[in-house]
């Protein structure tokens, strides 16, 4: 590009950005407009026969898990959500606890790659460093490494949150 393209490209992106004050100044009005759903009433609300019954996010996970994850109840709305028997519709079952019984892969290697399975089931190959003496866990799929240098360190521990086989 030319240096007349490139000065004419910054001014515009100058232009177009929009300043953070009007990104707060919503954010406040929106706090405003809309009531806390965190507000809890003192007194316990009568059972209504004719309200739907609270919903799980999955069988085996009572509540959410993730901050920025929504109620069942609430995520579950809208058209393409019309049938609203949830009896029918798939709960699948959450996988923190699935992949806590996953049991720790003990190395040699100083850094070790995990590429979730491999293929097209996989995720991308990342590496992970297993110097410290802790379990190194896989931020994609959660499988649990540890260097076999710490073993002893890691099995005198009174609980870990990977089995240590």
């Amino acid at each position: 590009m030319a240096a007349s393209q490139l000065r004419a490209t910054a001014s515009l992106a100058r232009s177009l950005r929009a300043s953070r004050r009007a990104f707060t100044s919503s954010a406040r009005y929106l706090e405003a407009s809309v009531p806390s759903a965190t507000k809890t009433e003192t007194s316990p609300a009568p059972v209504d026969e004719s309200k739907p019954v609270e919903i799980n996010q999955a069988p085996n996970r009572m509540g959410v898990w993730s901050r920025n994850q929504k109620p069942r109840s609430q995520a579950m709305t809208g058209p393409r959500f019309e049938q609203t028997d949830f009896d029918l519709q798939p709960q699948p079952k959450s996988a923190i606890e699935l992949i806590h019984k996953e049991p720790v892969r003990w190395t040699h290697e100083r850094v070790v790659v995990c590429e979730g399975g491999g293929g097209p089931a996989g995720h991308p190959k990342i590496f992970i460093n297993t110097d410290k003496p802790e379990i190194a866990v896989c931020g994609y799929c959660g499988l649990p490494f540890a260097h076999e240098h710490h073993r002893k360190h890691l099995e005198s521990l009174p609980e870990t949150s990977y089995p240590l086989a």
